[in-house]
Parts: C-alpha cells; structure tokens; sequence
C-alpha cells in the first residue's frame, strides 16, 4: 500500500511538472511570438519608406540606433496617408481613407486594445508615440493637410508654404521629439525645412499631373508670367514662360533651405541627422538650375546616383 502511495504522489508530481512546462512552453511561444510581430511590424514599415519614400529611406537609415526604428514608423505613417488620394477615381473614397488614418491616431494614444495592434504601421505607430509622448496635434495635421480635393489649386505661394509646413515641417517636429531636445531655433530650421522639402515635392509632382487634377504651381504665379495649366503640362523644351513660373517656385524653397541651414550652428549635433532631406532638396534644386528649370528633364526625373555618397559625406561632418 505504502508502495501505491508512492507511485501515486509520483505520478501527480510528474503530471505537476509537465502542466508546468507545457505553461512555460506556451508563454514563450507568445513572447516569441509578440517579438516576431514586431520585428515583422518594423521590417513592413522599413520596406513602405524604401518603395514609396525612396530619399527619406536613406536618410533615416543613417539615424542612431535608437531613434531609427521609430523615425520609421512616423516615416511609414506618413507615406500611408500620403497615399491616400492615389489612384482614387473619387475624391469620397480618398476622404474615408484620411478619416481611417485620423481616427486611428486617438486609438494609439488609447489603453483599451484595438485593431491597431492588427495593423504593422499603427502598431509601430503606437509603441513610438508610448515610448516618446508625441503630441498628437502634429499627426493630426499631417491627416487634416492632406484633405484637399485634387482639382484645388495653391492660389498663392503662400498657400504652397501653409501646406508644406502643415504637412513636411509636422513630421520634421515629430521626429525632433525622439531626440527629447526642446530648443526655439531647431522649430524654427524644422520649420524652414520642412517648407523647402514641401515646395520641392510639389514641383516634383508637377510632370505626372493628370489634366482632371490642379497644378501644384500657385495660380497668382501662373497668371504673373501668362502661362496656362495646360501649357506646362505640355512641357515643351524651352518656353521662356513656363521656366519663369517653376523659377520662382524653385526659389521660395531654395531661400528656404538656406534660412534653414543658417541655424545650423544652433542646432544640436544629434538633431541634424534628422535635417538630411536637406542635402537630397539641395541636390535636386542644383540639378533643376541645370537642366535651365525644365521640370521633365531627364536628370531631375530620375533617381540620383549618388545622393547615398552625399548623405554619408554630410553627416559625417555633422552638417545637414
């Protein structure tokens, strides 16, 4: 009987001890599995940025360890709700998307679970905005900018300056916030930035309008010189008017550019690893002087070379 007891107490021990192992098991099977979410999450918004965001993938690439992962995931975000009015037949369709994107912010910055933790760029979203306490207020502008329908025209130069300042200069404050530096004259270089890199990304676009959409040349610029919409969608080599208009443009981002690397000097050694689109702005200005401000010139509309040598250049003398 003694015996019997023995083997029963072992047998209840051993079964103990497999129930034991068997939990060990499934929570490492869940971290495991948590870690490979992640580590799929941060790879997905990497490869977002390199195909749609080609310079700003180089860019953010030469950041420090610590703030690469989450200047990804604020890159990949953006690139989301860039998309948002691509190849949209109407313009209703693009504006549900934005309000997908905008009423997505609130839920990262809520505790309750949600479907961001189903979606790789919300949920590296969310652990860059729990890790850094990001202000909202730049998201949501970065959705709210976007919210404009594809047949409305920049009427002034001003306007151009407004949309990339809501737009480009949010996203440049947003990744300042990883480095936790709080100084005026890095808002103020972020700002200058942020519109220069705008303004350029508008004139880039300028080739590929479709005639149903608006051109991102301000109207009162247009008008100034004589030239239609039409006219430069037709994009003829030398045509004196058309040069003038993309010149003008090309110099409000230009003064820009240069008022941003006047501060410099100011700014944080840490900080201008953020300011790199700089060099990749300042490149496609000089290559667009060049080519006599012909927007459809086959240096400014393909991929430059040796902007990776350039960025590497530029910030290992810690300038942007």
């Amino acid at each position: 009987m003694k015996f019997l007891k023995k083997f029963t107490n072992f047998e209840i021990s051993l079964r103990n001890v497999q129930i034991l192992l068997q939990q060990q098991q499934r929570r490492q099977h869940g971290t495991n599995q948590q870690t490979n979410n992640g580590k799929s999450a941060e790879r997905y918004c990497m490869n977002l940025v390199e195909k749609n965001d080609h310079e700003n993938y180089l860019c953010t690439l030469l950041l420090d360890n610590a703030h690469r992962r989450h200047a990804f995931a604020l890159r990949a975000f953006n690139v989301e709700v860039a998309k948002c009015s691509s190849n949209v037949s109407e313009d209703h369709i693009a504006k549900m998307r934005l309000k997908f994107w905008f009423d997505s912010i609130e839920k990262c910055y809520a505790k309750e679970k949600s479907y961001v933790s189903d979606q790789p760029v919300l949920r590296e979203l969310k652990k860059t905005i729990d890790s850094f306490q990001l202000n909202k207020v730049y998201l949501k502008r970065l959705v709210n900018a976007r919210d404009r329908a594809p047949n409305e025209p920049f009427v002034t130069i001003k306007d151009l300056e407004t949309y990339a300042e809501q737009t480009y200069s949010s996203l440049l404050y947003l990744l300042v916030q990883l480095t936790g530096v709080k100084d005026m004259n890095v808002d103020h270089a972020a700002s200058h930035l942020g519109k220069a890199q705008g303004i350029v990304t508008l004139l880039r676009s300028v080739p590929y309008t479709k005639r149903s959409q608006a051109l991102n040349i301000p109207q009162e610029v247009l008008i100034k010189n004589g030239v239609s919409q039409e006219r430069v969608l037709r994009a003829k080599a030398n045509d004196k008017g058309v040069e003038d208009c993309i010149f003008e443009v090309a110099t409000a981002a230009h003064q820009h550019l240069e008022m941003a690397r006047n501060l410099s000097d100011k700014v944080p050694k840490e900080v201008r690893k953020l300011f790199l689109p700089a060099v990749a702005i300042d490149r496609y200005l000089e290559r667009l002087r060049l080519a006599n401000f012909n927007l459809t010139h086959q240096s400014c509309l393909q991929r430059d070379s040796m902007l990776p040598f350039s960025l590497y250049m530029r910030n290992l003398r810690g300038k942007f």
